[in-house]
């Protein structure tokens, strides 16, 4: 089989502008980026704000191994199979970061048969909206650090000082950092972090806002630091969020592609979802909605973290209501969680299998725990056997899944993932019972505890002396009923990455909690979880070239 690079590059792309005017997008609503890439402006909504709502199904999957599930993949593939079975269809994604495509994860565009185009562009740069991120959260770092330097009006206690710079380049010497050396000419020194784009709160500001204006409040309400008198210290303070809105104001329009097979897509903002919130924007849905019968969104990692955050963050913020959800997995991986060594993934193995549905199992809990039904898709590798195929059935409908279906996407595109779409398309049609986690205004401490006991699988929680005065910090500040955004590690159910398949007898040690008032919620500290990433040994770009006639190789 060809590689997903090869498919792509020989891909004969729509012109954007028929697959913008087939979704029913206006020409004055589209802002050409090239022949194959768009913006979408926002006035979309006004004209369309009488219009229905289309049905959304949210994808995820079992917790991540090395030997992959594919849940970009899949969504795509959904889409794809949507159209194959003449549904009216509109999928939404996060743009990739440059930090995972050129470090150990590739692109984030799916693969094989199941893509979104142009691949290259997609993965790389794109239309400039983490440039925009970048600038606008680095400008604000700047304003802070000079404020300090001409004779700190504001009273800042350099101490306190929380905002990080940033770069979107897996990086692990910037994690920690001093800057100012150099004598008085060239700043105040302290100490200071970098994290990598897609964790910045900017991010996360841009996923969560509504409009324009929306955008323009939050980043004003981004807190940097604190005075010696210990009163927050604001991006408004700075009087820097105004530029910064500038800077972002044409990164708040959601990027028009298309797939393989010539389904609109959507893709804008990248959060990642082991330390921010996972999901793309809520404009980018919002316009979806409008425009299509069925949306198709995916949430990153497993759905004790991307879902999760989905239908307690993204849900109560947006105001949306989903009807179904998708759970990827592999007989591969599957068998991972069962302790099968890697090495060994292509042997039939059916008793490591049944040990391994305990993770699924916990997964299709955490999906019905919001009310939603749940279509388990099997994305289908080569060596899977007919008897591992048929074990997942047997277990995964035992714990509860609607359906369970074999997705061959990968290699087929579209026509392979039929089913999938016949199932969810079932599943949409079930009457809707989703509800949120917690109530509106709960408490932290509630919040954190229900996550922990009924999505983790934990005990209880233990909170170290520092959460408690964080704790006591966002009672004090007003946050105490934001909702919670947790940050642990994606590798397990539970807060250790050594805990596999799905932990039990353990209890969820909070170390730490701090305010993203900008975006609207408060950061749970779990485990030791780091902002910027750093590179392996033989990462991803030692791939990456030019052959003779200037076309990109070894990008997947």
């Amino acid at each position: 089989m060809k590689s997903g690079l090869e498919i792509a590059q020989e891909a004969v792309l729509r012109p954007i502008t028929d697959v913008a005017a087939d979704a029913g997008i206006l020409g004055d609503e589209l802002e050409q980026y090239g022949r194959s890439k768009a913006k979408v402006s926002l006035s979309i909504l006004d004209r369309l704000a009488d219009r229905p709502d289309g049905k959304l199904v949210i994808t995820t999957a079992i917790t991540p191994t090395k030997a992959g599930e594919g849940k970009t993949t899949t969504s795509i593939s959904l889409a794809q199979g949507m159209g194959k079975i003449g549904k009216d269809v509109m999928l939404c994604l996060r743009e990739p970061s440059m930090g995972p495509v050129f470090g150990i994860k590739g692109g984030g565009n799916g693969g094989g048969y199941a893509q979104v185009v142009p691949m290259e562009e997609i993965n790389l740069h794109f239309n400039g909206d983490f440039h925009a991120v970048q600038a606008a959260h680095n400008l604000l770092a700047a304003a802070l650090d000079a404020s300090i330097y001409h004779g700190n009006a504001l009273g800042i206690d350099p101490v306190s000082v929380t905002w990080p710079r940033t770069l979107d380049v897996n990086d692990r010497e910037l994690r920690y950092s001093v800057v100012g050396l150099g004598g008085k000419l060239h700043g105040v020194p302290r100490e200071n972090q970098f994290v990598i784009v897609a964790a910045s709160e900017i991010m996360a500001v841009l996923a969560l806002s509504n409009d324009l204006p929306d955008l323009r409040a939050r980043l004003g309400r981004i807190v940097v630091a604190s005075t010696y008198d210990g009163t927050p210290v604001t991006a408004e303070a700075l009087r820097v969020a105004g530029a910064m809105a500038v800077i972002m104001k044409e990164a708040i329009k959601p990027n028009l592609v298309q797939t393989l097979e010539g389904q609109p897509t959507l893709i804008h903002a990248g959060p990642f979802g082991n330390i921010a919130h996972a999901n793309n924007s809520i404009i980018e849905d919002r316009i979806a909605l409008k425009l299509a019968d069925y949306v198709v969104t995916e949430a990153g990692f497993a759905s004790d973290l991307g879902f999760q955050k989905f239908c307690d963050i993204v849900c109560r913020m947006g105001g949306f209501t989903p009807s179904a959800g998708v759970l990827v997995t592999t007989v591969r991986a599957t068998k991972s969680h069962g302790g099968m060594p890697f090495d060994q993934l292509a042997t039939e193995d059916v008793e490591a299998l049944r040990l391994g549905i305990d993770n699924l199992a916990a997964h299709i809990g955490i999906v019905r725990e919001y009310g939603l039904p749940c279509v388990v898709s099997i994305n289908a590798f080569p060596t899977d056997t007919g008897k591992e195929i048929e074990t997942i059935r047997e277990l995964a409908g035992g714990a509860g899944a609607e359906t369970v279906v074999v997705n061959r996407a990968f290699a087929e595109g579209g026509a392979g993932a039929t089913e999938l779409a016949e199932a969810v398309v079932a599943a949409c049609e079930q009457p809707s019972s989703f509800h949120q986690l917690t109530p509106d205004g709960a408490p932290l401490k509630e919040q954190i505890e229900a996550i922990a006991t009924r999505i983790y699988g934990a005990d209880g929680v233990d909170y170290q002396a520092q959460a408690e005065k964080d704790l006591a910090r966002m009672e004090q500040l007003g946050f105490g009923a934001m909702p919670v955004c947790m940050a642990k590690t994606h590798l397990s159910l539970s807060h250790d990455p050594l805990l596999l398949n799905r932990p039990t007898g353990y209890r969820l040690p909070v170390r730490g909690v701090v305010p993203s008032a900008g975006a609207g919620f408060v950061v749970v500290l779990c485990g030791d979880m780091q902002r910027m990433p750093g590179l392996g040994k033989t990462p991803a770009f030692m791939h990456v070239d030019m052959d003779a006639e200037g076309r990109t190789v070894g990008l997947f």
